[in-house]
């Protein structure tokens, strides 16, 4: 499971100044230019502490924050997921970042808050150069390191102590001192894996929050790590190629114990007093791109009608949906190559029986009294599949949880909010991942019925 803004999941690939260029005098236009600059939220005026400045926050800054990271992004490339990570219990833990905190504290008014903005994406970018500088400051080679140890352990004593002083260490600013040394390791070849595995080891859950570690800690642990670091650590036999991660699925889908899912509410019809999704399509979505906004709307209207209908879930019906999704003037053919996602990391293959398969796959969100499941499962399994298999060369993200939703609304239940069900995306292969969307999903509906039965709640 990876949370698709927060950027704890940024790799050095990802942020290497050298790989992306960036231009701070144009960064306040470009700013300026993003939809979502457009659109900054009206801040109501209530005092600080009032309850309708958090409502607002939670159902307006914070999903108009996460519109602007996404444009950002597109603009600049995912690098840029840093600008909101602030010190101390900000919008991720921790971070670097002094210029931003969080959308109830940063959000005023439209000029001051996209300055803040530019400011919080110089100050990123500023950082990752200046991680870049000492990554550089000694020529490093893994196939020396055992003449260069002393190198690798005194650069690595220097990173720690940097990043103390940039964080402040505060809450949970050790998770971004253990994502520094990792990007530091694989800048000279450690596998990325490798890495994590070796910083881990030499920190050893030794840092904590609101605490600065003492010289003797960080010494122990520059020197662990240094010593820990083999030649030859990148060597691989020869490259395999990226597996296809739907079959990765395909085999998860038969293992996980779907019975076991989550379903605190019970079964019966849910009727919320706020259309959550139709809300979030309207901050989110809308603030990014207003036809993106409009298309999405459009499909949710027809996805409901269907499942009014109780029409069968398969690819012919999502393909309707994603024609408005997408814009497009006809319905959407199913993809003809590999598909990837999470930045290459996954593969999707392609073969004359994948629509035949998905088909199958989907037609099992239906209730079935002979294989009685909870509905919080078979959403949470329709929305994966949609998200594995993968169908349409665009919006296979948005096709999901269109998914998701008629399943539900075809047995009368709708959701006073979906975030959690956005915000972040999940692994092929990992079991798990499966289970967690279903408990997601499960409390989404349980806060929305506790909602309706209870207004003030």
């Amino acid at each position: 499971m990876i949370s698709k803004l927060s950027p704890r999941n940024l790799t050095w690939e990802e942020v290497d100044p050298a790989r992306h260029p960036f231009d701070g005098e144009s960064a306040a236009q470009v700013v300026r230019s993003l939809r979502p600059a457009g659109r900054v939220p009206r801040r109501p005026d209530v005092p600080p502490g009032d309850r309708a400045l958090h409502e607002w926050s939670w159902d307006e800054a914070r999903p108009w924050s996460d519109a602007m990271t996404y444009a950002l992004a597109e603009h600049y490339g995912p690098w840029v997921a840093g600008w909101r990570w602030a010190h101390d219990e900000g919008d991720f833990d921790g971070g670097p970042v002094g210029s931003w905190c969080c959308p109830q504290h940063s959000v005023t008014t439209p000029a001051e808050t996209l300055d803040r903005v530019t400011a919080a994406l110089r100050e990123w970018r500023a950082w990752l150069e200046s991680l870049a500088t000492r990554f550089e400051a000694y020529p490093l080679d893994l196939a020396d390191i055992d003449d260069q140890r002393i190198l690798w352990d005194r650069t690595a004593h220097n990173l720690i102590l940097h990043v103390t002083d940039r964080t402040g260490c505060g809450s949970a600013w050790y998770g971004h001192c253990h994502q520094v040394l990792s990007w530091f390791l694989t800048r000279w070849g450690v596998a990325a894996d490798d890495a994590e595995f070796l910083v881990d080891r030499a920190i050893g859950g030794r840092f904590k929050s609101w605490t600065g570690p003492d010289p003797v800690l960080v010494e122990d642990i520059a020197e662990r790590l240094a010593a820990s670091v083999r030649p030859h650590a990148d060597a691989r036999a020869a490259e395999s190629p990226l597996p296809d991660h739907l079959e990765r699925w395909l085999a998860v889908r038969e293992a996980v114990p779907w019975q076991e899912a989550q379903n605190s509410t019970g079964d019966g019809p849910v009727t919320p007093s706020r259309d959550g999704a139709a809300e979030e399509i309207r901050t989110f979505d809308a603030i990014l791109d207003p036809a993106r906004g409009q298309g999405l709307l459009a499909a949710l209207e027809l996805m409901r009608a269907d499942a009014a209908r109780g029409a069968r879930l398969d690819f012919d019906l999502i393909q309707g949906w994603q024609r408005h999704v997408l814009g497009t003037p006809g319905p959407p053919p199913l993809r003809t190559l590999a598909a990837f996602a999470k930045g290459g990391r996954e593969r999707y293959g392609i073969g004359p029986d994948t629509q035949a398969r998905l088909d199958a796959c989907l037609a099992e969100s239906a209730k079935d009294t002979a294989r009685p499941l909870p509905l919080t499962a078979r959403a949470a399994r329709a929305f994966l599949d949609v998200c594995f298999f993968h169908p349409f060369d665009d919006g296979n993200g948005r096709s999901a949880l269109l998914t998701l939703l008629f399943v539900l609304a075809r047995e009368g239940v709708a959701l006073d909010c979906v975030r959690l069900l956005r915000r972040v995306s999940f692994q092929a292969d990992e079991p798990q991942d499966a289970l967690t969307l279903a408990r997601y999903v499960d409390l989404h509906l349980r806060e929305t019925r506790r909602r309706t039965t209870d207004p003030a709640a």
